[in-house]
């Protein structure tokens, strides 16, 4: 028969809620990253919501340019001129470009962002993508390099995500829907 003394019995409780405190604060670790991740999403989600930025996307939206030289001539160049046109152009394109380059350090991810914004930055970046090309050539090889790798991966990715959207809005049951 194995006998088991005080002192045994007490190390291995001592032990067990070592073990249970790093577990516990490993799941709380990952918690708050869930949430300053959420956070920082929805701080950047609340500057779109609003009429000055939407009267953005659609001027931006609405561009009719072949390339950049198209876009320079008609709006003058984004580097020097300071024009309604290029200030809503930036103003959008800025903001997907920090979406991009947070999702690409991993301080987002990208299921909420095709939450949030679904395939919205696609279609922006391919209405934009002569201009974008000219201005790498022209002015800034790296420009926007961040919005394009967001795109990039929304596009590999869009099965999966659209599946996992449309699985998380078939839980939620609308009232007065049928």
């Amino acid at each position: 028969m194995v006998e088991v003394d005080v002192q045994t019995v007490s190390i291995a409780v001592a032990s067990a809620s070592v073990v249970a405190g790093v577990i516990y604060y490993a799941l709380q670790l990952r918690h708050q990253t869930r949430i300053r991740k959420t956070d920082l999403l929805t701080r950047l989600y609340s500057t779109s919501a609003n009429n000055e930025y939407m009267d953005a996307f659609w001027k931006v939206m609405n561009l009719q340019v072949k390339d950049y030289q198209d876009y320079a001539k008609q709006y003058g160049p984004l580097s020097k001129t300071d024009s309604p046109m290029n200030r809503a152009f930036l103003a959008i394109v800025s903001q997907y470009e920090l979406v991009g380059v947070l999702l690409y350090r991993k301080l987002i991810d990208l299921v909420t962002v095709y939450d949030v914004w679904g395939s919205t930055p696609i279609m922006l970046f391919e209405k934009i993508k002569p201009v974008v090309l000219g201005l790498r050539k022209e002015i800034e090889p790296g420009a926007f390099v961040g919005f394009e790798y967001l795109c990039v991966e929304l596009k590999r990715k869009e099965p999966q995500l659209k599946k996992m959207l449309n699985e998380a809005l078939g839980e939620i049951h609308f009232s007065g829907v049928a």
